[in-house]
């Protein structure tokens, strides 16, 4: 791994140039899909930040971003089942294209809250983009359009997913393997 800040507690899952390649080769699908007019991407921050900044330099058309912020247990470890929204959206999104853009698709609790509040807002089409899949841990359904990469039952950092606020920062993506037990929902 080329991170230096890379600890023991870490081990590789998707290095860098893998995450790079799969993300340029969703960006080029996307475009495809939406030929015509403005798409807007959404980011459900802070996680899909990264994935969020590379995937719109990849769709070589016209878009533009927005960000929500949504909470689904707080500060503790396991899900309360409520979901809440910590930041709106700047802009309507009313009649137009509309990219949903996750880091990670865990339990679906939150993509199917924020999936279902967006479109009270009567976007012409709704769809999801998540860098990482999960489906083993689904309990609520979750319909994604684009995944890059579906992954085993395992807490995994870097390239925007954290644990505790640190490990952002990695270029690749890493299973932290003395982190938290399955009890945390993303």
């Amino acid at each position: 791994m080329a991170e230096s800040s890379l600890h023991a507690e870490l081990r590789l899952l998707i290095p860098a140039a893998q995450i790079r390649d799969r993300v340029a080769e969703l960006g080029r699908h996307i475009a495809r899909d939406y030929p015509d007019g403005p798409l807007r991407l959404i980011a459900i921050l802070k996680g899909a930040c990264f994935f969020l900044s590379d995937l719109a330099r990849a769709i070589e058309r016209d878009v533009s971003l927005d960000f929500m912020g949504i909470a689904s247990y707080g500060r503790s470890k396991t899900s309360s089942g409520e979901v809440r929204v910590t930041k709106d959206l700047d802009n309507e999104i009313a009649g137009l294209d509309v990219l949903i853009v996750e880091d990670i698709a865990d339990t679906g609790i939150t993509l199917n809250y924020l999936y279902q509040l967006l479109q009270q807002r009567k976007p012409r089409t709704l769809r999801v983009a998540a860098l990482l899949d999960k489906p083993s841990r689904r309990l609520k359904p979750v319909d994604l359009a684009y995944i890059g990469f579906q992954i085993p039952d395992q807490f995994v950092v870097g390239y925007g997913l954290d644990y505790d606020d640190r490990y952002r920062n990695l270029s690749d993506i890493c299973v932290l393997v003395d982190g938290p037990g399955e009890d945390v929902v993303r």
